[in-house]
């Protein structure tokens, strides 16, 4: 195995540790205050990896002003709120498997909008992979959602989804005119800027102190390893070997999850979390290939 690919399974694994991380901080921080202090981390490494690569900071046009915001809107802002409010609720390990049908709802929607073909093989894929995420969600027991029985948490994870898919598509239209790095870096600074206005009403400013060591070491981990580490090793995979070989990689995201969550915090894995855990990784599987 090369360097490269030893990246993006690492990437994986850190990937699937958000899930635990963001449990633990979770239960010690507010939402809004958990994804402040997350982006804020990241967005000053993200600063210090642009002034490397670049040599400063890249100017932004006028026009490149409202995608970007609308970048830091979604995939920062609401997507995290939303994170950490549904793993205040539910197990890491399910939430891995609900936010890993991202791609299959990218596909859709690119589809529609971008005009993208949807073959048998990804068709395939997609109504293999909701299923897994029905089975997943439900617990194995489909009256659950017949019958209105699936929680806040579960909701807010697929707000998650909605958020992240939102953010994909409008980072396909203004990657065109800018680099990945940049487009992440400062959406991720605006995400941080608009995330201080609930975070301070939650009382960040004033907790600071009061957040323990395992709280702390948390949000380095989703801040530095989830966020900056792993968005510059996925890329750097694209570039050496493509965006499809690549992806794949992704797939053990909730295998990863599923495991750390085992061994760290004593989550069960139970059976219909195991099927539904199969389906969904085939699904995005066929649906990228």
């Amino acid at each position: 195995m090369s360097t490269i690919h030893i990246k993006l399974l690492l990437t994986a694994i850190f990937w699937g540790g958000t899930f635990i991380a963001g449990r633990i901080v979770g239960r010690n921080l507010d939402p809004c205050s958990a994804a402040f202090l997350r982006f804020t981390t990241a967005s000053i490494f993200f600063i210090f990896l642009l002034w490397r690569v670049n040599g400063r900071l890249p100017a932004i046009k006028k026009n490149q002003l409202l995608p970007l915001t609308l970048l830091g809107m979604t995939g920062v802002f609401t997507y995290n709120i939303f994170f950490f409010k549904g793993l205040k609720l539910i197990n890491a390990g399910r939430a891995s498997l609900i936010i890993a049908n991202n791609p299959i709802f990218i596909t859709l929607l690119s589809a529609y909008f971008f005009k993208e073909k949807l073959n048998l093989i990804k068709i395939c894929g997609v109504f293999t992979s909701v299923t897994g995420a029905i089975i997943v969600i439900s617990r194995g027991n489909l009256n659950e959602i017949l019958n209105g029985g699936i929680g806040w948490g579960e909701f807010y994870i697929l707000l998650c989804v909605g958020s992240w898919v939102t953010y994909s598509l409008i980072g396909k239209s203004i990657m065109k005119s800018l680099s990945p790095l940049v487009s992440v870096s400062y959406s991720s600074i605006i995400g941080t800027i608009a995330l201080f206005i609930p975070a301070y009403f939650e009382g960040v400013t004033k907790n600071l102190t009061y957040y323990p060591l395992n709280a702390w070491l948390a949000i380095f981990y989703l801040g530095f390893f989830g966020t900056v580490l792993g968005f510059f090793w996925y890329y750097e995979g694209i570039k050496a070997v493509g965006p499809m070989k690549a992806s794949q990689f992704i797939n053990f995201v909730p295998i990863s999850a599923i495991i750390i969550a085992f061994f760290v915090l004593g989550e069960p894995i139970t059976l219909s979390l195991v099927i539904g855990a199969i389906l969904v990784i085939s699904g995005v599987y066929l649906t990228n290939r």
